[in-house]
């Protein structure tokens, strides 16, 4: 017989709480918490609307900030589910 090792990885469900909090006090760095890479175009997107419109663009980019990582953070929970069946 052989030794098979069993891993096991642990993940913890990320906070939509946290996650609107996050966004919502620190905008694009916020993001960071549910999606790195959703996080890095909006910094690259709010910075260039905030110049190009003296800020007043941020208006919008800010809202689109956190419904994108609450999506991001929803997707991450139920991928997790999705994953501890296989």
């Amino acid at each position: 017989m052989e030794n098979q090792t069993q891993t096991v990885i642990v993940r913890n469900e990320k906070s939509m709480l946290v996650t609107i909090l996050l966004t919502f006090f620190f905008g694009p760095l916020g993001m960071f918490y549910s999606t790195v890479g959703g996080a890095v175009i909006m910094l690259v997107v709010s910075f260039i609307v905030g110049i190009l419109t003296l800020g007043f663009g941020l208006i919008i980019t800010h809202p689109t900030c956190i419904i994108w990582a609450a999506v991001a953070a929803n997707n991450y929970n139920k991928n997790l589910g999705l994953q501890s069946t296989r």
